[in-house]
């Protein structure tokens, strides 16, 4: 399914209603630029400053998913207001028009003070519920300080949605666990209001859920929803098992249903992907392709050797240590591959306010530098580590000039990566190497399966991805692309948003 498609399935479903989606990041960020005047004397001269705003539409799945059902039927997406000239071209109310050139919904912008982020942003969703879903041995931090934003700043957003509802026909759409009181707020408030909210990240067992301090109010906010959805239906299963053994309600197995003070919440699962058209705009064959793939292996210096890579977040769920610790053993068993490989890991830096996160960068640069000196000499760098930000452009050249694609999640909702390197690979080859424990694994099967915590094991399947025929790499790609290319994140997008027209449609 495309975004035309996605379109024409809803927007006759969603004529009458009113659609207002909740998330923390918008789907436009307005930036200022001020250019300084006066040379030696700018500092006498700041009246003579130049101001220029640009609005920029900031890389996400999610964006590229719901961003043309809102332009084709309008409705409201209220998001923290965090862009530098934000404020400048919103109104009183934080309202301003999206997309800037051709206005075709409302952008609702919610203001936060720096304590208010720290703490229901970085505190209690990032330092907190992001490490208990995540389960990768790294211990949430439990601030009550925060837990008290958290309720705040979700209040707020609650308030601003029953603003835009006002008093219409309308499906609120809530992004992700930063929000999960809101849908309480806004069903008691409005409980002929459709809501449900997909949780982007995966949903650990009732045992690791049980040390959440607020685990019954957490509960209780999501079972305002009428319909939550997961990435897998394994996520479904510890949620309802939770519920189960924590709060006071009846759980129907048949429907996966919760019933709670005479409301139901539908529990489903909707493994969210990604719009293959922006990674699989060259085909492979090409001039285009081969000017790509030349220009960044000479950027590589990689020469003639082949390409291991990996593209992350510098985040500790992502497993970069365990992977580079297990290049390394791969070295020490197999050095027949010296100088004739090269491991290329790009790590956009992330939550760098959050101890653990500034942690783990100083972990990879060390371990980048003692493994290169291990094994490298001057005439070969076995790891080329680029700890920055790179374009989806860039991103994609990497992919193609790549052989194998390294996906080592030590838990994972689902991961993104492993799909756009699939899409990306319009020449039917490449090897990717995939974590079990991302949900993508329970998808993409032909990949080759790694448990990141298993160094010998890890470097074997290296091995055996940089030994595989061309022929064999072709079958395992081209499965992997009719699956990629046939569940796009506009059939996501189409699936919950339809089932969510069905409670409506029920109501009336």
């Amino acid at each position: 399914m495309t975004s035309v498609d996605l379109v024409r399935t809803l927007e006759d479903r969603l004529q009458d209603t009113k659609l207002i989606v909740v998330a923390n990041r918008q789907p436009y960020m307005h930036t200022k630029h001020t250019t300084h005047r006066g040379g030696a004397l700018r500092w006498l001269l700041r009246q003579r400053d130049k101001v220029r705003i640009t609005c920029t539409r900031p890389a996400s799945g999610l964006v590229t998913a719901l961003d043309p059902v809102m332009q084709a039927c309008g409705g409201t997406w209220v998001a923290h207001g965090n862009g530098t000239g934000d404020r400048d071209v919103s109104d009183s109310r934080g309202r301003v028009a999206v997309p800037p050139e051709r206005p075709k919904y409302s952008l609702r912008r919610v203001w936060l003070k720096p304590v208010e982020e720290d703490g229901y942003y970085y505190g209690l969703s990032n330092n907190a519920l992001w490490p208990l879903c995540h389960i990768a041995y790294a211990r949430p931090t439990f601030n009550e300080g925060d837990w008290q934003h958290y309720v705040a700043v979700n209040r707020r957003f609650a308030d601003v949605v029953l603003e835009e509802i006002a008093g219409s026909r309308a499906i609120v759409f809530v992004q992700d666990y930063h929000y999960a009181l809101l849908p309480r707020y806004v069903k008691t408030a409005r409980p002929d209001a459709v809501v449900c909210q997909f949780w982007h990240i995966p949903w650990p067992n009732p045992e690791a859920f049980r040390i959440l301090p607020w685990q019954g109010e957490v509960l209780d906010g999501l079972l305002g929803n009428d319909l939550l959805g997961f990435h897998l239906q394994y996520h479904c299963n510890n949620f309802l098992e939770t519920v189960d053994r924590t709060i006071e309600a009846r759980i129907d197995q048949e429907t996966f249903s919760v019933h709670r003070g005479g409301h139901r919440t539908a529990i489903r699962p909707y493994p969210i992907s990604i719009d293959p058209s922006i990674w699989n705009d060259v085909p492979a064959g090409t001039a285009t392709w081969s000017r790509e793939v030349d220009a960044t292996r000479r950027r590589l210096c990689a020469g003639d050797r082949r390409i291991v890579m990996g593209v992350d977040r510098l985040d500790y769920t992502k497993g970069i240590p365990d992977r580079l610790q297990a290049f390394d053993r791969f070295l020490d068993r197999y050095p027949e591959w010296r100088n004739k490989v090269v491991f290329v890991q790009v790590g956009s830096p992330t939550r760098d306010q959050l101890d653990r996160y500034r942690d783990l960068s100083r972990e990879v640069d060390e371990l980048v530098t003692r493994i290169n000196t291990r094994h490298g000499d001057t005439d070969w760098t076995p790891i080329i580590y680029r700890r920055e930000h790179h374009a989806p452009k860039e991103v994609a050249a990497l992919y193609r000039a790549s052989d194998v694609c390294v996906v080592s999640s030590l838990h994972d909702g689902m991961n993104l990566v492993a799909k756009e390197f699939v899409a990306a690979r319009t020449d039917n080859n490449g090897i990717l190497v995939l974590s079990r424990f991302a949900g993508a694994a329970r998808e993409l099967p032909e990949a080759l399966l790694v448990n990141p915590f298993a160094p010998d094991e890890f470097a074997e399947t290296i091995q055996t991805a940089l030994k595989m025929s061309v022929a064999e790499a072709g079958r395992r790609m081209r499965s992997l692309r009719a699956h990629v290319c046939g569940h796009t994140v506009f059939d996501w997008a189409a699936r919950v948003l339809s089932d969510a027209c069905d409670v409506a449609d029920a109501r009336v």
